[in-house]
């Protein structure tokens, strides 16, 4: 059931017109071109509407039961259908559906609504969806707004059906009063430069380098070790494919030399990053002698640094004792073998793998790895084929050898492995034998709970990744870092390899454990992500920045110093000396706005009176 209000005392208004508005600050006429093309609005006035004649349609989603089960959309769109302004009120299943996004530009052209407002889920999955939905209908897509009630109301409240709805209501009626005061932005356009910049010459970074002049674009490939090919070009054969890590990357490392259009530099680090998305000045650090720093410009930055192995604490599990090796250290030894296995000139009779060995500890890495269960099945196989007598025990928490990975296991099985499961809070015991080998003790949950000593030539501890610490870099370029201190994208469905930067992209290892292969995919991403903004020449970003009236600022500095991106600096103006925000740089984070003391700034989208007006439409539920 939907309600679907036209109110005869308001007249039709084209999406242009103008109205009754507040008396604008003193403000500059004109505009300062910033790095890239960007303009700098020294506050400049944008179109301004009369709030009381605008037309509103408010769309409350059902998400099919995820918001109506714990939240009555019903009385949410009764509470808000008579709130000024409001044309249209509906609930609707799915908004973000085909058949709901077309009844939403049908309601935009048959009712004339110069505003949107969407109550579903978090705007960060959607916000580029119901954009398309008021640009195809002709609103400008700066005019809808959406509010959360999934994540903040119907998950958050799931006992108190009455108190979510009343929440919702609340931020609803919240969104309507910053709906009303919006403004018809324009995106920014910028020029951008067709280059782009490439930290880290692992497999990731070596792809995406070969992608990108595939198709046109200039590459800078910055290594930091002397040699191309990070953890790949350390390894032989891998799984699911069997070619040799080596051959692969020499194979690679050819192809970029073939490719003039790509720089290389190892031994090298990035040191400094200076201008804005599109026309990014980077600072390139050479070893070489005497080391120089080199100046290259590019329109976007992709990060693929890889990650590290984890390293266990002396004593962690047998760590440091004679014949206790980590999964990376017994792969090079196995593809460095000819024929069976032999460890310090003695032959490998029996070796034990102890899984989860720095990964899904509750006071540690709680993260898993999950390329480690089918990488050591795999080279369980490996040592199999060479010498099938080898006996070979899997001591194990959980397996996950994921999709077509399983096959591995249960190859693994097949020619002999036995995988012991021990319990969460018992991990094995690593220990010399009285003969001076080693013993492991386990309590096996699939033979009743039984202590077992397993005595071996050689005990396996199946590390996983950890994310690889660059403060110096991630500070550079404003890196976002989930709890687990890989490289945050802003949605791994979405938006899988972009960050809150625009055009600093991640890819591979750096944002979470991958094997090769889903590295190389994420790579290409990065590849086909900046290639639709570069391409071009030109690319828009979110008009929603920070703007200075210049007539109130006073230069205290305050501003630059809150401003986490860079984008504010001192600009000598007729004499004075006032703040200047560069578009292209500034991300819309607000963080500078309740910095100044002359209340001299404000933020396109969220200015003081839409904030103020989402307050007041919060506090009437509240009183009501």
């Amino acid at each position: 059931m939907s309600e679907h209000r036209q109110d005869p005392a308001l007249a039709p208004a084209s999406a242009g017109r103008g109205g009754a508005e507040d008396a604008p600050r003193a403000q500059l006429d004109g505009r300062e071109q910033a790095p890239g093309g960007a303009s700098e609005r020294m506050g400049r006035p944008s179109e301004s509407r009369d709030p009381k004649a605008r037309r509103i349609g408010v769309y409350v989603c059902h998400c099919g039961g995820n918001i109506s089960d714990y939240v009555d959309v019903q009385a949410v769109v009764d509470a808000v259908k008579d709130e000024q302004s409001v044309v249209v009120a509906k609930h609707m299943m799915f908004a973000c559906s085909d058949a709901g996004q077309q009844e939403m530009e049908d309601d935009i052209a048959a009712s004339d609504l110069d505003g949107l407002v969407v109550a579903s889920c978090s705007p960060k999955l959607h916000v580029v969806t119901f954009r398309g939905v008021a640009k195809r209908s002709g609103m400008n897509p700066y005019e809808y707004n959406q509010t959360n009630i999934r994540e903040q109301c119907s998950w958050t409240h799931t006992d108190d059906r009455d108190g979510a709805t009343h929440k919702a209501i609340a931020l609803v009626r919240g969104v309507i009063g910053r709906t009303r005061l919006s403004e018809a932005l324009e995106p920014l356009v910028v020029e951008t430069t067709q280059k782009a910049l490439i930290i880290g010459g692992g497999v990731t970074g070596l792809r995406a380098a070969i992608g990108m002049a595939d198709i046109g674009l200039g590459v800078f490939l910055v290594e930091r070790e002397p040699e191309l090919g990070g953890w790949v070009g350390k390894f032989g054969p891998m799984f699911p494919h069997e070619r040799d890590g080596r051959e692969l990357i020499a194979q690679m490392v050819a192809d970029v030399k073939k490719r003039p259009s790509i720089k290389v530099f190892t031994g090298a680090e990035v040191v400094t990053k200076g201008g804005s998305f599109g026309n990014y000045q980077i600072g390139i650090r050479v070893s070489n002698d005497p080391p120089e720093t080199i100046s290259v410009e590019v329109g976007s930055i992709v990060v693929a640094t890889g990650f590290d192995a984890y390293q266990p604490a002396e004593g962690e599990l047998g760590a440091g004792l004679p014949g206790v090796l980590s999964l990376p250290e017994f792969k090079e030894l196995v593809d460095g073998s000819k024929g069976p296995l032999r460890y310090n000139g003695r032959p490998v009779r029996s070796l034990a793998y102890i899984y989860c060995v720095g990964s899904r500890q509750p006071d540690g890495n709680e993260w898993c790895s999950r390329y480690c269960c089918s990488a050591t099945a795999h080279i369980s196989i490996k040592v199999s084929e060479r010498d099938p007598k080898v006996r070979q025990y899997h001591l194990y928490r959980d397996i996950r050898t994921y999709g077509n990975f399983e096959l591995l296991y249960t190859e693994a099985r097949k020619q002999g492995a036995v995988y012991v499961k021990f319990p969460d809070d018992a991990p094995p015991v690593v220990a010399m034998d009285k003969g001076g080998g080693l013993a492991v003790t386990v309590r096996d949950l699939l033979s009743g709970d039984e202590e077992l000593e397993i005595p071996v030539d050689l005990v396996v501890q199946v590390t996983g990744m950890v994310a690889r610490k660059n403060d110096a870099m991630v500070g550079m370029l404003k890196l976002p870092l989930g709890r687990d201190g890989f490289f945050n994208e802003i949605h791994p469905k979405l938006r899988p390899v972009e960050t809150m930067v625009d055009g600093v992209l991640i890819a591979g290892a750096c944002q979470g454990p991958k094997s090769s292969a889903e590295s190389v995919a994420s790579g290409l991403a990065a590849v086909t992500q900046s290639a639709s903004v570069l391409k071009k020449g030109v690319a828009e970003l979110d008009p929603l920045v920070a703007t200075v009236d210049i007539d109130r600022c006073t230069w205290c500095g305050k501003c630059e110093n809150a401003c986490p991106y860079g984008a504010i600096e001192k600009l000598s103006l007729n004499g004075r000396e006032v703040a200047s925000i560069s578009e292209a740089g500034c991300k819309g984070c607000g963080g500078c706005v309740p910095m100044c003391p002359e209340n001299a700034i404000d933020l396109r989208g969220y200015t003081d009176l839409q904030i103020t007006a989402m307050i007041d439409g919060l506090l009437e539920e509240a009183i009501a």
